[in-house]
């Protein structure tokens, strides 16, 4: 089968000699090393996907969506819901009411966000049903002041499911002061763990709880909570259906509690990458040594090629075809290596957690009990792409000194 003068001896060189052998041994280093930096780029940048998805799951499983909220309070939040659910992207729709305060107990305080919500709704839009340690949420009765904790709050107070303690919360009055606290005393009726910061900074109490508590009617409430279908549309959607309202309705979306933590987190993850891809640009740039050495040891046969007609294009495309060769090879290895690893990530460390006995992620102490990984498509075809592209690069300046070759000169000292 006909081939290329230039990918006929460029595939020929990459093969060991027996006058070559440390050459084609730094030529097997950098293949290797090239493929450990793509393999290492890929299972880390799984597990980064892998945390970023728990993390979501769990924190935007608890915090609303989006929230479509009154300027005053809503006396039928049902012609709101129905509103917001002739909107496509939304899944579903429940009232909703929000404070802030503190939590007593014992001498203890505490600050705590208070989410007032339908029990019988909540999984429309929550996850929190799926979570609960202790007790139920459909324990919340309207007039008894239930409260359902997070087991960071619960462990931190020491208490359990039938124990009391008391939320503080800001009244405007007409005291010189113009805000005195408002006490009420709170029975625990449900312990929830997501796995997150929330388990000590969230708490739930039923929403005709927190009317009395504002001094509203029983069927009034602040807001209505909407699910939505795509995450990062949630503004929009919020916003359009916020607007179609009126000038009597607000918007608010996840982006404005939680976007600081998820912009973080896909800083780190881009940041990782490219430390991470420090180590593929070394192994590529080992590529450059490799071929240097190559052009040294091959100076005689370079000359002669020059000599019985190869230009000097030819002669620049056989080590870079040798070059490529080592990067292409060195980048599958590493990239299949990687999506077996990736796949496999999460089953590997729980074996090695039965077999050492020891708990590696410990659920008393990281939000996740397991390592997850996700892989993605897309991460895999750009750190390929990166290996491919440094790896070519890296063969041109060894190509061109090899082209500069004069056939004269080199048969001279050869």
């Amino acid at each position: 089968m006909f081939r290329p003068l230039s990918i006929f001896i460029g595939t020929r060189y990459t093969r060991a000699k027996r006058r070559n052998r440390f050459v084609s041994f730094i030529s097997m280093t950098s293949m290797i090393g090239l493929a450990l930096g793509v393999l290492a780029m890929i299972v880390v940048l799984s597990v980064m996907n892998g945390f970023q998805r728990e993390m979501s799951s769990r924190i935007l499983g608890m915090v609303p969506h989006a929230t479509i909220v009154g300027v005053n309070p809503i006396d039928d939040w049902q012609p709101v819901a129905a509103a917001a659910l002739r909107n496509p992207e939304v899944v579903a729709a429940v009232p909703f009411t929000e404070m802030e305060g503190m939590l007593s107990h014992k001498g203890s305080m505490q600050p705590i966000q208070i989410s007032g919500i339908d029990p019988a709704q909540e999984g429309k839009v929550s996850i929190v049903a799926q979570h609960i340690v202790q007790g139920r949420l459909d324990a919340l009765k309207p007039g008894e002041f239930g409260v359902v904790i997070g087991e960071i709050t619960a462990r931190r107070f020491r208490l359990n499911v039938g124990d009391k303690l008391t939320l503080i919360v800001p009244e405007i009055s007409t005291a010189p002061g113009g805000i005195t606290p408002r006490m009420q005393r709170l029975n625990v009726v449900g312990v929830f763990k997501v796995g997150a910061e929330l388990d000590g900074s969230m708490a739930l109490i039923h929403l005709a709880d927190a009317a009395q508590m504002q001094h509203w009617q029983p069927n009034q409430v602040q807001s209505v909570r909407l699910a939505v279908k795509d995450l990062y549309a949630a503004p929009q959607v919020s916003g359009d259906i916020a607007t179609g309202l009126g000038a009597k309705y607000k918007a608010d979306d996840w982006t404005h509690t939680q976007g600081s933590l998820f912009s973080a987190m896909k800083m780190e993850k881009t940041m990782i990458g490219l430390l991470l891809l420090m180590i593929v640009a070394v192994a590529a740039f080992n590529i450059i040594a490799t071929l240097i050495m190559v052009v040294n040891d091959k100076g005689a046969d370079i000359a002669i090629l020059r000599t019985i007609g190869a230009t000097p294009r030819q002669i620049m495309a056989i080590f870079m075809v040798q070059g490529t060769v080592i990067g292409i090879v060195g980048t599958l290895i590493g990239g299949v290596l990687g999506v077996i690893a990736a796949l496999n990530v999460s089953a590997l460390v729980g074996w090695l957690e039965r077999v050492s006995g020891q708990h590696i992620f410990s659920s008393d102490v990281y939000f996740v009990s397991n390592l997850p990984s996700e892989l993605q498509r897309g991460d895999v075809v750009l750190i390929c792409s990166a290996g491919f592209i440094l790896s070519f690069l890296a063969t041109v300046y060894p190509a061109w000194r090899a082209a500069k070759i004069e056939p004269a000169q080199a048969l001279r000292y050869s």
